[in-house]
């Protein structure tokens, strides 16, 4: 299966000769003037300079004190797409240390550099997304984006855009679901996960089912994912070649069999075999999460009564090596032999 790449390759007829590079002290500074700079050559040259120079984590911390933020923040709504590309990737490179994203949320990056997501070139689209991408790993971040109200937006570029930026969408939306999830729900993400639990990306389809997990941790969520009809869909993951798509479907089986809805539309959907086939998973997480998927199902009298064939091999689950798993299956086993 062949899949289309984003290329980074400048285009032919620009001048590939770099800005020269002041010595010592005096780089950065000559660099932030020559970004600012009226004539489009110098900027291009400048800024793929800074690009360069930036891939050193020493000089992070003197481009910030220079106020090289600042000036990219102003490059991003160059006419010019070299130079948007390679801002952009100056601030992927940015964010990706904890002062960098510091600096984002300082300077007021997010907003302008989500503007780059209706980019027409693919290129600068997705080194914005990269940016997101790391930005979002850290709670201040993922807080940020969710404040400036990006995370209908990011749910809405889901549908549109190449799979390599969908990946990374999922993954931001994965992080900024830890701060708060409602304003996902309100997009309509639910939906849109669902949808692409059926992609031929086993990487999408195993993202999208751990955004799912993610976006059933409160109870309108559960709710949600039986309503649209997501549970059957999972199921049929629990089946998948992939061992992400498998550990992440049962994870989110687990999470929406916690109510008395998510479990009877789960036993419907004759969840209960495939996930007793995945407690002897090769992948350690695979157990964990169908043991518990299934410690959930046994709470209602029928999937009880379902699991009383197969409380055995269950139990053999507790002799393993994996404390996770031991808990999870004594659990289980607990659950599926109570009598009233």
């Amino acid at each position: 299966m062949t899949t289309s790449v984003i290329s980074a390759r400048l285009p032919p007829d620009i001048d590939l000769t770099k800005a020269t590079l002041a010595y010592g002290n005096r780089a950065l500074p000559r660099l932030n003037r020559e970004l600012n700079d009226a004539t489009l050559l110098t900027r291009q040259k400048s800024v793929r300079m800074l690009c360069d120079y930036l891939h050193d984590p020493q000089n992070i911390a003197g481009a910030l004190r220079e106020g090289i933020t600042v000036s990219l923040k102003k490059l991003l709504a160059d006419s010019d797409i070299t130079v948007r590309q390679k801002s952009t990737e100056c601030l992927y490179v940015i964010a990706g240390h904890a002062i960098g994203r510091e600096a984002f949320l300082r300077e007021g990056i997010i907003v302008p550099l989500s503007k780059l997501f209706d980019d027409s070139e693919d290129i600068a689209r997705l080194n914005a997304h990269l940016a997101f991408e790391m930005l979002s790993k850290s709670p201040t971040g993922a807080e940020g984006i969710v404040e400036a109200k990006l995370v209908p937006t990011l749910v809405k570029k889901l549908k549109i855009e190449h799979d390599e930026i969908k990946e990374l969408i999922l993954d931001t939306l994965h992080f900024c679901m830890f701060e708060e999830t409602q304003s996902a729900l309100d997009s309509e993400a639910m939906e849109v996960f669902t949808e692409l639990l059926q992609h031929k990306s086993s990487s999408i389809r195993g993202k999208a089912a751990r955004d799912i997990m993610d976006l059933s941790v409160p109870l309108n969520g559960k709710n949600r994912a039986v309503e649209v009809k997501c549970v059957p869909v999972l199921v049929d993951l629990l089946k998948d070649t992939c061992t992400d798509v498998r550990a992440n479907a049962a994870g989110a089986l687990m999470m929406i069999t916690i109510t008395t809805k998510g479990k009877y539309t789960a036993l419907a959907s004759d969840a209960i075999a495939p996930l007793v086939s995945l407690v002897d998973d090769p992948t350690s997480e695979v157990r964990v999460n169908a043991v518990k998927a299934l410690t959930c199902l046994s709470e209602a009298p029928e999937g009880r009564k379902a699991l009383s064939d197969h409380v055995e091999k269950i139990k053999a689950r507790t002799e393993e090596e994996v404390p996770a798993v031991v808990k999870a299956a004594n659990c289980a086993a607990s659950v599926i032999t109570w009598k009233p």
